[in-house]
């Protein structure tokens, strides 16, 4: 039996870091637009280049215990134009539980018109959580069980994405994972508690690009994240393109955030962005906001092919 409650009491503990995240199991961006193949397999080598975007994601700053993401993410077309492939790293930490996912994307592209193309993607790789008991307080410090670190075994998973795209826009439906699984299992002597089960996530994803006149253009986009257990999310983004150099744009995420973004193309190769987020919901007076900055490069390998402006 007190085995029973100490277990108790730890998974109660990771409940609370998962209540404050308001059911936040995948991590969420601000400049999505940007990360695309995070949350949509089928995004892979729609640039026709190979391209390396990093994010890094520090939510809700002067909260303990809040979320901190980082992602790496490359992808490319292949020879024959029609497939491509992909790698995505991702690195979350809410509180105590540390998850790292790695995947594997893989695309096949077919063209609709003679500028646009419809990308059937797929996603699989694995998940490995960690939980870091021994990062807590406790109130009895001569307690076993906050002394040591619960690993979980690394479980795959895979998903599927459909993203249709041109030069001037893009709609995606994805659900990078598909598989419904128990993360975490709490073990005694004599007793089983199992807690965190990861919930399948759903994507919609637009966008377009608008020219306001030579030298600016707007470009909206929207992604919509759906869950069971936690209300709809919709970011609404608006960005200015000025002189295909210089982004300034705001965001606005439902009961939950206003966000402010920049971001320069230093080359036509090579970008950095940077966002803010203003928390507009109840954590607002408990923390700092959020920072995001993104970096992304694109190789080309044929030197003669004349680059295409880069908007999503």
């Amino acid at each position: 039996m007190s085995n029973l409650i100490k277990h108790t009491l730890a998974l109660g503990a990771l409940l609370l870091f998962a209540q404050a995240a308001r059911a936040q199991q995948d991590p969420m961006y601000t400049m999505y637009f940007w990360n695309t193949m995070a949350v949509n397999p089928g995004y892979a080598g729609s640039a026709d280049l190979f391209t390396v975007s990093a994010l890094a994601r520090e939510q809700w700053v002067g909260l303990d215990g809040a979320p901190s993401t980082q992602t790496l993410t490359l992808h490319s077309p292949l020879p024959n134009q029609s497939l491509a492939v992909g790698l995505s790293a991702v690195h979350d930490k809410v509180g105590p539980v540390d998850n790292t996912l790695v995947y594997g994307d893989f695309a096949y592209r077919i063209r609709v018109t003679e500028n646009a193309r419809l990308s059937f993607g797929l996603k699989a790789g694995v998940d490995m959580m960690q939980v870091k008991l021994s990062s807590l307080q406790n109130v009895d410090a001569s307690d076993p069980l906050f002394a040591q670190d619960l690993a979980n075994k690394a479980k795959p998973n895979f998903g599927f994405g459909l993203y249709y795209f041109s030069s001037k826009g893009y709609f995606g439906l994805s659900a990078p994972k598909l598989i419904e699984q128990e993360r975490l299992q709490v073990e005694g002597n004599t007793d089983v508690v199992t807690g965190i089960t990861q919930r399948r996530h759903y994507f919609l994803i637009a966008g377009y690009v608008f020219e306001l006149g030579r030298s600016v253009k707007f470009r909206p986009s929207t992604l919509v994240k759906a869950v069971e257990g936690a209300p709809i999310s919709i970011d609404l983004t608006a960005m200015f393109l000025l002189n295909e150099r210089l982004w300034l744009g705001a965001a606005y995420r439902h009961e939950s955030s206003m966000s402010a973004i920049a971001a320069y193309n230093i080359t036509d190769q090579l970008r950095a962005g940077y966002a803010y987020d203003f928390t507009t919901g109840e954590l607002r007076t408990q923390q700092s906001g959020s920072h995001e900055i993104m970096l992304s490069y694109d190789l080309r390998f044929n030197k003669d092919k004349t680059l295409s402006p880069r908007y999503f």
